[in-house]
């Protein structure tokens, strides 16, 4: 195979497939590159960039792949790439806003058999994981689950049990985690240093792809689930020492239209005192679908204000993909 990203972990990390009860070439095979382009006009393009490349796995033999969100959202070309260095075309199925989970279908036969996905969310720490991007058995890591935690980001999402693994992978984005049986537990999302009990940490964390299931027929069909949208309310928050501060707000968003301002203090929810990311969205979902009212309690320079976010749908604001 030849690769033009010119690394590999040493071979005392990666995963020695004489100890393993799965095939790992057929495994790391069905791993390939994404690159998607995105329209300088997009939503998300300030954020994400207009160029972006990952990794996604193939999870069935029409071509289906599957890969982290980010890479695909509001796509307007995309690329997958084997290691076996066949690429093909591909176009976006579909984007859940809730797991963070995308989809994408190639064009044609990809010259690579699929990897089976864990239907189970029976994930344990310290239980072996196997790691792998696109590039290879070279960008394949032997890794270890250090825990199964809540995980609240400040884009408003929320998983109840992220994997949370180490050592940490550098392409992380959209690669692929094998269990002890080669099913694919995870899809990877991010790089992570947190001080957890204590303890200094490097990792990665990765979105359990059990989550996926319950979820795929609408995907496949209408390209999101059809249970109604959460509120989106448009403000990225950071938890610090236990304050909960606009770090800042998406353009023409319902917060900076509402009067938000970057340094605000999150307060409360009404009457709703709140001091945690995943405490705040949840009480921000459990007021009803996209589009319901959000009174909101902040401290800006030591007063206390009241504002009302009219929150809206998030997909509304992304360009949707291109049909074919």
């Amino acid at each position: 195979m030849q690769n033009t990203d010119e690394w590999a972990f040493p071979k005392s990390l990666r995963p020695n497939a004489e100890n393993l009860k799965f095939n790992l070439t057929r495994s790391v095979n069905s791993v390939v590159k994404v690159r998607t382009l995105i329209s300088a006009d997009a939503f998300t393009a300030g954020i994400l960039g207009t160029e972006r490349i990952g990794s996604g796995v193939l999870i069935n033999e029409n071509g289906l792949i599957l890969t982290i969100g980010y890479l695909v959202t509001e796509a307007e070309s995309v690329w997958v790439t084997t290691n076996l260095n066949q690429s093909l075309p591909g176009h976006v199925v579909a984007y859940d806003q809730t797991t963070g989970l995308g989809l994408i279908q190639a064009f044609g036969t990809l010259q690579i058999e699929p990897s089976d996905l864990e239907k189970s969310n029976l994930i344990n720490p310290s239980d072996d994981a196997y790691f792998v991007s696109y590039g290879g058995l070279d960008h394949a890591l032997h890794s270890k689950i250090i825990r199964v935690d809540e995980f609240a980001g400040y884009w408003e999402y929320v998983l109840d049990q992220a994997i949370y693994t180490s050592p940490p992978h550098p392409q992380w984005g959209g690669a692929a985690i094998f269990n002890g049986r080669g099913h694919v537990i995870g899809i990877g999302s991010l790089f992570l240093h947190e001080v957890f009990e204590g303890q200094s940490q490097q990792g990665n964390l990765a979105i359990p792809t059990h989550l996926l299931e319950p979820v795929l027929n609408d995907l496949l069909e209408f390209g999101r689930p059809l249970t109604p949208a959460r509120p989106w309310i448009g403000m990225y928050t950071t938890e610090t020492g236990g304050e909960l501060i606009v770090s800042s707000l998406a353009r023409y968003g319902p917060a900076e239209l509402a009067g938000i301002l970057q340094g605000d203090q999150i307060m409360s929810i009404g009457e709703e005192k709140t001091s945690t990311l995943a405490h705040f969205f949840r009480s921000v979902w459990n007021l009803g679908s996209a589009g319901v009212s959000v009174p909101l309690q902040i401290n800006r320079e030591g007063n206390e204000l009241k504002f009302v976010i009219n929150s809206a749908d998030r997909n509304d604001f992304l360009l949707k993909p291109k049909t074919h």
